[in-house]
């Protein structure tokens, strides 16, 4: 293949990444990703009617909100198991944003609603135009694992009310669900918990033993006829319900410049929300399927699936973590699942809409406990734990904040706490004393050991020291304490562990030097790389510094500097390290 018509098919993937994996379904894959998608619409029907409530928006805006989303999402992203639709957290922002402007459940208020997912929708593809996807990767390991095993928590506490067949006052949050479930636990309903450990069961029988059979469909099937023979209304199961089998027609949301005023703060919100959550749903899968995500595509996916979808009447949407993890947990290997999730639940509104009505909701809270399990990472979590104290406080942190609060702003707590550990590591760069020693018989610079047996007499004129990290304006103060406590006149810096230096460290090592001139010293430098020697080049710095004071190499900056030393002294020391000292 010529390079040009590469480069041509480089950057149709990169405009319709559906064709690469397109490339790789097999039938089998096929076959897996049609059971997982299925499963995963049946799963969304209640969750998509709760959403939809949450918003203040009447129910099957929610289950629109899973279907043309779902779609393009999966087309345009670049995850392999990520389904997208509403979310507890966007729904919330809808309500807040779009309640004190309109009456809730009003003809105004729906407007209004998809024409801020428009706006979202936009502001999310301005981000990822500017190839902003990349701030992704300060999302650390330790925040994903610690927000998904938190998620995962929260989503088998919700749950529990199904699986008990009670009612509870609850705000929604981590603490407040088991309050109300710990109220109200005297009314347990003791058959439809028989229905969900039944679903489990059967559930984790196939996978057992038929794993390559669609288990949590098989289950939630032997739920419902078990529910079926209980009789459900006699014995108080609760069921999902009918829904409408209607489907909205395509309309263009429209954008004046007083909603514009009004929406944008909303839109920014629920744009920067929805791609923090999608992303990190996305990398948190990614961890168990081994697959790499790319950020930025993944911000083209959720702004375009943003933006079609508001045409079609599907307000908000973002990465759903439940519907993701029964996706992955299901067993589907490409984003075909994505798609045959939509269009199954685009069928069963039509076609099937009174057969959700014998779908008994204990029977998917139980297969939501099954997900929340494979959800936490135990392996990835005890590798955490041994990696260091700093890596264990971000996921422990995160992992809490996750339970007290909104799962948006537990991201946002451990992305912070990681920058700050980032950045206490990168203001500490770390600086070693070299010595010359032999090494298979040839000349070779050593590091001096924190701890050893024998004192170690250095040159009493001459430092040599490795800087290993860059010198910019959060470590200039650090370096800086530890060059003014060598005592030796003379240092010499070996920069190939400096891959960048700012102007702050520039004007750092000029004083530096300026200050060693003043007591007879000198500031030296040699195997620098490329961005720092051309930085220190400049006409203001070189100036300061000197040419003379710039080498290739360790070994011609100690010939050079031996020469400068003062020879008095080296007659009198008894260290001679160096083996230019022998020729005294």
């Amino acid at each position: 293949m010529s390079s040009s018509s590469a480069s041509k098919q480089s950057g149709l993937t990169r405009l319709f990444p559906f064709l690469i994996w397109m490339r790789t379904l097999t039938l089998n894959k096929a076959r897996d990703d049609f059971f997982a998608g299925l499963t995963n619409a049946v799963i969304v029907l209640p969750q998509g009617v709760a959403y939809a409530l949450i918003a203040g928006l009447p129910p099957e805006y929610g289950l629109y909100a899973a279907i043309i989303p779902a779609i393009v999402a999966a087309l345009f992203g670049s995850s392999w198991h990520l389904i997208s639709g509403p979310t507890a957290a966007l729904s919330i922002v809808v309500l807040t944003t779009v309640s004190p402007l309109a009456e809730v459940g009003s003809d105004e208020y729906i407007s209004l609603a998809l024409t801020l997912t428009l706006m979202a929708g936009l502001f999310q593809l301005l981000l990822a135009l500017f190839r902003f996807g990349t701030l992704v990767n300060f999302v650390s390991h330790s925040v994903v694992v610690g927000f998904t095993s938190g998620a995962a928590i929260v989503i088998a506490s919700s749950q529990v009310k199904n699986i008990l067949g009670i009612s509870i006052e609850s705000s929604g949050s981590f603490i407040s669900t088991w309050q109300g479930v710990f109220a109200a636990a005297h009314d347990t309903n003791f058959y439809a918990v028989s229905v969900a450990v039944l679903t489990v069961a059967v559930c984790i029988v196939f996978k057992t033993f038929l794993p390559r059979w669609p288990n949590m469909l098989i289950a939630m099937v032997a739920g419902s006829a078990y529910v079926w023979w209980l009789d459900a209304d006699e014995k108080g199961i609760r069921l999902v319900g009918q829904i409408p089998s209607s489907m909205p027609s395509f309309n263009l949301p429209g954008i004046t410049p007083d909603l514009f005023s009004d929406l944008a703060p909303g839109a920014m919100a629920i744009g920067l929300l929805g791609l923090v959550e999608a992303v990190s749903i996305a990398r948190s899968v990614a961890t168990r399927s081994r697959q790499t995500i790319d950020g930025n595509q993944e911000f083209y996916g959720q702004a375009l699936s943003n933006i079609i979808g508001s045409m079609f009447s599907a307000y908000a949407s973002s990465g759903s973590f439940t519907r993701t993890g029964v996706n992955y947990t299901s067993g589907a290997k490409t984003p075909l699942a994505g798609v045959i999730a939509a269009i199954s639940l685009a069928v069963i509104v039509l076609v099937f809409s009174e057969l959700t009505a014998y779908i008994p909701i204990p029977s998917m809270a139980g297969l939501l406990l099954i997900v929340a399990y494979n959800l936490i990472d135990m392996h990835h979590i005890h590798s955490i734990f041994r990696a260091g104290r700093s890596e264990f406080a971000v996921l422990f942190v995160t992992f809490s904040a996750t339970l007290v609060m909104a799962l948006e702003f537990a991201i946002y707590i451990g992305v912070i706490l990681s920058l700050v550990f980032y950045l206490k590591r990168t203001s500490q760069p770390r600086i070693v004393e070299l010595f010359p020693t032999l090494k298979d018989g040839k000349p070779f610079f050593d590091e001096l050991p924190a701890a050893r047996e024998t004192p170690y007499s250095g040159c009493p004129q001459l430092k040599i020291i490795r800087i290993e990290g860059s010198l910019f304006f959060g470590a200039v103060n650090y370096v800086k304490d530890y060059l003014e406590r060598i005592n030796a006149p003379n240092v010499l810096i070996i920069g190939n562990g400096m891959n960048h230096i700012d102007i702050a460290g520039a004007e750092m090592l000029k004083h530096e030097t300026e200050r060693r001139a003043d007591s007879g010293g000198r500031l030296y430098l040699s195997n620098l790389k490329s961005q720092v020697d051309n930085y220190l080049h400049r006409e203001e710095y070189l100036e300061a510094i000197g040419t003379d004071a710039f080498f290739q190499s360790k070994g011609d900056a100690i010939k050079f500097i031996y020469q400068r030393l003062d020879a008095e002294r080296c007659q009198s020391c008894q260290s001679r390290i160096f083996k230019e000292c022998s020729s005294q």
